[in-house]
């Protein structure tokens, strides 16, 4: 279970209905305890949100009729709010668009996987109150989707068009993935500023990454070449792993590590060059994104 901040306009999935105090501002929001089972439907729970901030914010209003209220599913909301984002005078929104749409059609496991990285968010930023905050203004979540959508391009082998989004991802929103690295389903990219996932990079279920993390080499060669991090695993702030070494599963990196050999199952690795701290780590770190070290870490006073 997450200390998180959930508002009282949720869906209430055992009532069936919403509970709104009029004139009650939809950003509002308490903290209590949210299990990830109990979270609200990604999409109706979405358009929940966007109703109740039009209502608070007319001059938003606009906005959320045209980003959410206007569609009938989540897909076609990202692929409209991606195109917003991300087209150009090169590639004009609504060209981005088709493009999007396409990959949903095509693999609508995309979709599920955006779904998931929501709930990621909601359940594990104390900060976020809905789904609508992320979905509207979280460059990290964005980023991702359009990741997810390039990496779709990539296989197809549409290179230059994967490289292309690539490129505008790592001007508008300062994350760099490489088209070809592979992520899994509920991933937490927070705050995402710096984030650099190389091309050879994989990436596993349940993952939460903090600003300025790289999964880089260790020098020009070819190649397999880049970290693969297993389900589960929490990468603090400006953690560095290096190299193609494994992180094993629900593994934790302390913040400002550099990593270049393998990180046991469960164990929290810190440091430069980074050492193995305390094994086991907590249960679940991605999802409680717990940061602390184990007590016989601080042996010292400051």
């Amino acid at each position: 279970m997450l200390a998180q901040a959930r508002p009282a306009s949720h869906i209430d999935g055992r009532k069936g209905r919403t509970d709104v105090k009029r004139g009650e501002r939809r950003m509002a929001g308490r903290l209590e305890i949210v299990e990830a089972a109990g979270a609200p439907p990604v999409w109706p729970a979405l358009r929940n949100e966007a109703e109740h901030m039009a209502a608070a914010e007319p001059s938003l209003a606009s906005l959320m009729n045209a980003v959410i209220l206007r569609h009938g599913q989540l897909a076609s909301a990202l692929s409209y709010q991606l195109a917003r984002k991300i087209g150009d005078q090169e590639l004009r929104a609504m060209s981005l668009r088709e493009v999007a749409e396409e990959a949903y059609a095509a693999d609508p496991s995309i979709v599920a996987k955006a779904e998931a990285d929501l709930r990621a968010v909601f359940e594990r930023d104390p900060s976020c109150k809905g789904y609508v905050q992320p979905f509207l203004f979280f460059k990290g979540f964005l980023a991702l989707q359009a990741h997810r959508v390039a990496h779709r391009l990539w296989g197809q082998g549409r290179e230059a068009m994967a490289f292309y989004l690539q490129s505008r991802v790592s001007e508008l929103f300062q994350v760099d993935i490489h088209p070809a690295a592979v992520i899994g389903q509920g991933a937490f990219f927070d705050h995402g500023t710096g984030i650099v996932i190389g091309e050879t990079a994989v990436i596993g279920d349940d993952v939460s990454m903090l600003h300025g993390v790289t999964l880089g080499g260790t020098g020009a060669e070819r190649g397999d070449r880049h970290p693969k991090i297993g389900n589960g695993v929490l990468l603090g702030a400006g953690a560095k792993v290096l190299g193609a070494i494994t992180v094993g599963d629900y593994a934790k990196i302390a913040s400002g590590s550099v990593v270049l050999r393998p990180v046991p199952a469960h164990c929290t690795a810190a440091g430069v060059p980074a050492r193995l701290v305390n094994c086991p780590t907590c249960e679940e770190p991605a999802k409680t994104m717990d940061h602390t070290l184990s007590d016989a870490v601080y042996d010292y006073v400051i």
